[in-house]
């Protein structure tokens, strides 16, 4: 991948860090921004590279400084890595130490027995591979992706030790387990004096397992912060299917987002909560932004973005992050959840 020959030299805007608000996760030392860009959608072979680069400067002209990827990003697989790299080393060089940078192993990556789940042989070499790709000599954070139900936790543990001990990430993080599975692997890391300061659940307004599972009390026993993914529902709080299905909507391209869950009632509800969100002067998106921001208990929220002006919105959510008990209570009565957790075989399932 080259970059193209047109492209003018970036420069990042001089006002990035006067707006955008850090929170500090946990009791680490480490800061994130409220609002993250994430890579998983957009970032691969179908995409052109020109529009990867523009939400990366976008992204880090409105102080977002932490960028989050995995191995099997893409598609294909390691492509978003690859596309990143090449931004890191051509709009981002030289701005390495202003940014946060993290990368996952636990879903599938290559062909036969050892290319997912938790064992020390895979996520290592994932590691690795990841690395490579970027080409960084480490990660500030290294997830374990997903619960594995057939490696012995001290294993997947031990491995996210060896990397960070190696210098190939500075911190550890898990995603996706729940509040028992949370507490076994923290009493792990912290027996072993590795640093374990980030848990990257699924949450927003339509999926709430984290509420139930009680991972939030969890993780400010535990010291560790915590970054949501899919805040927006995968597109369904963006005010994208107000009206519908549109042709062009992940729904309707089977993105891992079901036209299923998009029935006749489930609209309705979403523009009640649509109104609720035009009575506090923001878009579903920008309210949905802020719901899981509220009170301070979230470190950061993960975006995805397929346009610049998306990100801008994103980020104009943080003007406003309080709610009133009126208006929390008429979220509740409209949302809907049924479907929604894609990710429940390692967030829910004991």
């Amino acid at each position: 991948m080259t970059r193209p020959a047109h492209t003018p030299r970036y420069t990042p805007s001089n006002s990035r860090y006067d707006t955008m608000e850090y929170r500090r996760l946990g009791r680490s030392g480490l800061k994130l921004p409220a609002i993250s860009l994430g890579l998983w959608h957009n970032f691969g072979g179908d995409t052109p590279h020109d529009l990867k680069r523009d939400l990366c400067r976008a992204a880090f002209d409105h102080g977002i400084t932490h960028f989050d990827l995995a191995n099997n990003y893409g598609p294909p697989p390691g492509s978003a890595e690859e596309a990143f790299g090449e931004i890191l080393a051509t709009d981002f060089a030289g701005y390495r130490d202003e940014l946060i940078i993290s990368s996952k192993a636990g879903y599938k990556q290559w062909e036969g027995p050892y290319g997912e789940w938790g064992s020390r042989k895979y996520l290592i070499s994932s590691c690795d591979q990841s690395l490579k790709r970027m080409g960084l000599e480490y990660v500030d954070i290294f997830y374990s992706h997903r619960f594995d139900p057939e490696t012995p936790l001290e294993e997947t543990m031990g491995a996210l030790d060896q990397i960070v001990r190696s210098g190939k990430a500075l911190y550890a993080g898990i995603s996706s387990y729940n509040s028992e599975r949370s507490r076994a692997a923290a009493a792990l890391l912290r027996d072993m004096g590795t640093p374990f300061v980030i848990h990257q659940p699924s949450y927003n307004m339509l999926n709430r397992w984290v509420e139930r599972d009680g991972l939030l009390d969890t993780l400010d026993d535990l010291g560790v912060g915590s970054i949501v993914f899919t805040p927006l529902a995968q597109g369904m709080l963006t005010g994208k299917y107000l009206n519908g299905v549109p042709s062009d909507s992940r729904a309707a391209q089977g993105k891992s987002l079901s036209d299923g869950l998009l029935t006749g009632e489930a609209i309705k509800r979403l523009n009640g909560l649509n109104d609720i969100a035009s009575a506090r002067g923001q878009s579903l998106a920008q309210m949905a932004i802020a719901w899981v921001l509220r009170g301070g208990r979230v470190t950061s929220a993960l975006i995805g973005a397929s346009k610049v002006s998306q990100i801008e919105d994103c980020v104009a959510a943080l003007g406003s992050v309080a709610f009133t008990a009126d208006e929390l209570a008429a979220i509740d009565g409209l949302c809907f959840e049924d479907g929604v957790n894609l990710w429940a075989r390692s967030s829910e399932e004991v």
